[in-house]
């Protein structure tokens, strides 16, 4: 959790942002107006490897798989979040070759200099990126990829299996394991400053690409069960050789800076004044307000603000008036909104989200605003933090202690390690209260979450999550877990499963190996009136003959 304070470094990490800009695969990544990374200090394309991949993590868990998660339903312009109306031409996964390119010349870098640190975290962050890729999309360039400068026959690399691309990233971060396995003072090069993750602690860095080897060895569990048990038993049955992150304080986050535009946090109403801004839009998905309530979850209240007004039923008629702070309605009224909009009324005196996938979401709860993404006193809005630019709970959450616990207590229900799940479990959940600075609940807390096998171990998951939706969406798509339905005004009657590859910067420069990968895709009942394969309700090879999630 370490905050970048070198203004210095501020503005050469977010020039060295826009170094790569090209969306194809076969440019030769020079941009003639910005900084050539053949000419960038080692040093200062860490940060800025570090902070994209951050803001990608973000944007994907606090955008439109949030809205698939059902942790946020947007009230304006909603259709891509609410209701996952995607297609060929949205989600392109440009920018995540572009960190790549970035993250290999630093590999290249480091070899030539031999800082073996460097090495070390550039494998780790070569391996998460791949890893989003061949998560979000399937079968991807893996092998041939980054290799323009080598010669043309590269220019359209061939899309890899996607097993083969999870055996990769397991192999990068076993070597990443050994490269960081020496004490601080055998490295050179070290920039404790410009590591604006770890600040230059090879130990926490070690912590972290065990951890995310922890994550792909799970990520295999259901396609391939033998060489899930034996990677998480061999990292857990040597944890002097495998450290992992166990503990909040050693969690993967990073901090906004939130001086301009680019280094904000996302709905922030500083740099974006709009009345209908994406934190005005933003609102609290029913679904998991209702699985706090039940909990009596302290974390509520730390991502959400209370109603401003809440809704009261009284007898008689035509009764619409607010007394007391709160408004009175009388059936008549509930009646008549119900028939216009199809949903009904949520009477919850303190937070209140707007169901998954409703017509009626700008007008959810008798909204007396009839705009679409304007404030509703009848919902709950995030809490005010999240119109700040920066804070310290507003950050980039790559890894966490929670994730890992419940992860061990997953491995241990299955008997693949030694340990009680039930311990790991509320770990997890204690690592996670950490993180959100509500510690001190923990013990009420357990009380109300009892454990109870797989289910309570992916909805806590699922719940500390929050901002980092994209993983509780790869757990669902595994075990179909939470049991998440979709609502009306949805493009499907299920969850989607995958990003469609993008015509125009994956298909279209790259048919033929495109086209090889979009038929390997084995489509479903949902795929509904999609053209080909390329459905974002198709499965990718780690889904198909799994029955995982329908």
């Amino acid at each position: 959790m370490n905050k970048i304070k070198n203004s210095f470094i501020i503005v050469l990490t977010f020039a060295l942002a826009f170094v790569i800009s090209c969306k194809d695969l076969d440019d030769l990544n020079v941009n003639p107006n910005g900084v050539d990374p053949n000419n960038a200090d080692l040093n200062l394309l860490m940060p800025t490897i570090i902070t994209k991949v951050g803001e990608t993590v973000v944007s994907l868990g606090f955008g439109d798989i949030a809205g698939v998660m059902q942790h946020t339903q947007f009230d304006g312009w909603s259709s891509g979040h609410n209701d996952y109306d995607w297609d060929n031409q949205d989600k392109s996964w440009s920018a995540y070759y572009s960190i790549l390119r970035n993250a290999d010349e630093y590999h290249k870098k480091a070899i030539e200099g031999d800082y073996e640190f460097h090495q070390g975290v550039s494998l780790i962050f070569r391996a998460y990126t791949f890893g989003l890729i061949t998560d979000l999309w399937g079968d991807a360039p893996y092998s041939e990829a980054l290799k323009a400068e080598e010669g043309t026959e590269y220019f359209a690399p061939k899309f890899d299996d996607q097993k083969d691309i999870y055996l990769g990233i397991l192999e990068d971060l076993e070597t990443a394991n050994t490269l960081l396995s020496k004490s601080s003072d055998d490295y050179k090069n070290v920039n404790n400053t410009q590591d604006v993750l770890y600040a230059g602690d090879v130990t926490k860095w070690r912590k972290l690409a065990n951890s995310l080897a922890l994550r792909y060895y799970m990520r295999l569990s259901e396609k391939e069960p033998s060489i899930a048990q034996a990677g998480i038993n061999k990292i857990t049955s040597d944890p002097s050789t495998y450290p992992l992150i166990i503990l909040a304080e050693d969690d993967a986050s990073v901090s906004y800076i939130g001086s301009s535009k680019d280094d904000d946090w996302p709905s922030n109403t500083v740099f974006d004044t709009s009345t209908s801004g994406t934190y005005m839009r933003n609102k609290l998905c029913s679904t998991l307000v209702d699985a706090l309530q039940a909990l009596n979850d302290p974390r509520l209240g730390v991502w959400a603000n209370k109603i401003e007004i809440p809704l009261v039923l009284v007898s008689g008629e035509g009764i619409d008036r607010i007394v007391d702070g709160k408004r009175e309605i009388s059936q008549d009224i509930v009646d008549d909104y119900e028939a216009a909009w199809g949903v009904g009324i949520d009477y919850d005196s303190e937070y209140v989200g707007i169901p998954p996938s409703v017509f009626a979401a700008s007008q959810y709860n008798l909204n007396p605003y009839l705009e679409q993404g304007v404030y509703n006193p009848h919902c709950s809005h995030l809490n005010d933090r999240y119109k700040e630019t920066s804070g310290p709970l507003l950050l980039m959450r790559l890894m966490s202690a929670a994730e890992v616990n419940f992860i061990l207590s997953e491995a241990a229900l299955y008997g693949w390690i030694s340990g009680n799940a039930e311990d790991y479990y509320a770990e997890g959940i204690k690592q996670s209260l950490t993180s959100w600075d509500v510690e001190g609940e923990f013990e009420d807390y357990i009380g109300n979450a009892t454990f109870e096998g797989l289910e309570s171990i992916i909805t806590q998951k699922w719940i500390a999550s929050w901002t980092a939706a994209a993983e509780s969406w790869f757990d669902y798509r595994r075990t179909g877990l939470p049991d998440l339905q979709t609502g009306e005004s949805a493009k499907r009657e299920a969850l989607p499963l995958r990003f469609y590859y993008h015509y125009d910067d994956e298909i279209a420069k790259n048919t033929a190996n495109a086209e090889a990968a979009i038929a390997k895709l084995e489509p479903t009942q949902y795929k509904g009136s999609d053209v080909s394969n390329n459905s974002a309700w198709s499965k990718m090879w780690l889904l198909q003959g799994t029955n995982k999630p329908y």
